[in-house]
């Protein structure tokens, strides 16, 4: 068994990190910049993201690698760098995250394959390589998130399974849409994703991005209905982004999301963090929602 299946076996429900491109624009990436160029340029501000989520709380942290597939720097003429970047990438996640477990990120491309703008073979290459370079910079697990296309997705776990025995967590983006039912982008359902996602063999499935913390209690709610018994991992955003005074603001404070975590923690979530707008202050809610949850069991 794996540390990061150990880990989870023996503590039952661990905490992620919150999000990292809302962290990186914080510190000054500039819209239309790459962010995992800075894994290069700007090192200690990426390693300080990491720590910072480690100090508050995390069992386990991901990678400033969301991007990092050749397909997407390509947008940047970045594709020669993707080896060398998410190496980086992982070797800063690692040495912040010191004994505790880090995340290889990866994300979806950006293209479409029932529209023919890249071939399977195509895909499944690109997502080889990121794998490759985040399992030798020493992460402990992959993180697939944010995916919407179960095809896109299968190619990411075959590209996974040329590497034995890593385990591999897959996690989803919905929307509800207006008769209140969630679905993938690509209209996929909650049930057509883990029924994929378990038949592929993935060691977690997750949910992530999204309408916010409250929004995705029904979600899970739904994919616990499914999961024979899988783990569940949820990363939700702090809310929906407004733009107040020109400025970006997220609506879910950590206070706010306090009775969220706690929903997740009665329907059986195993790993809680967050996603966009999701800061170091509310991991550590999660992180004191959490230990309270145990000490109660």
């Amino acid at each position: 068994m794996s540390k990061f299946l150990e880990l989870l076996s023996s503590k039952k429900i661990l905490v992620s990190d919150g999000a990292w491109g809302t962290e990186l624009f914080k510190l000054g990436l500039k819209a239309g910049e790459c962010p995992e160029l800075w894994n290069q340029t700007n090192r200690n501000k990426v390693f300080n993201i990491a720590k910072s989520y480690i100090d508050a709380g995390s069992d386990i942290i991901s990678t400033n690698s969301f991007g990092g597939s050749s397909v997407k720097l390509s947008h940047y003429d970045l594709e020669d760098k993707a080896y060398e970047l998410n190496k980086i990438a992982a070797e800063i996640s690692r040495e912040a995250a010191g004994d505790k477990l880090v995340m290889g990120s990866v994300g979806p491309t950006g293209k479409f394959l029932m529209t023919g703008d890249i071939s399977e073979e195509e895909l499944i290459k690109s997502f080889t390589m990121q794998v490759k370079a985040l399992l030798d910079g020493g992460v402990d697990a992959i993180l697939l998130e944010t995916f919407y296309d179960i095809d896109e997705a299968e190619c990411a776990v075959k590209a996974v399974r040329k590497f034995p025995d890593v385990t591999l967590i897959c996690s989803f983006t919905f929307d509800r849409n207006s008769s209140g039912e969630y679905r993938t982008m690509m209209g996929s359902t909650p049930k057509d994703v883990l029924q994929a996602m378990i038949t592929l063999g993935v060691d977690v499935v997750g949910v992530n991005c999204g309408g916010g913390y409250q929004n995705m209690i029904d979600l899970v709610t739904e994919l616990r209905d499914y999961s024979h018994n899988i783990p569940l991992l949820v990363q939700p955003n702090a809310g929906l982004p407004e733009n107040i005074n020109g400025k970006i603001v997220y609506s879910e404070t950590p206070k706010v999301i306090e009775n969220s975590v706690k929903s997740f923690l009665a329907k059986g979530v195993n790993i809680i963090g967050g996603c966009c707008g999701t800061t170091p202050e509310h991991i550590r809610t999660i992180r004191k929602v959490i230990d309270e949850f145990l000490l109660n069991q």
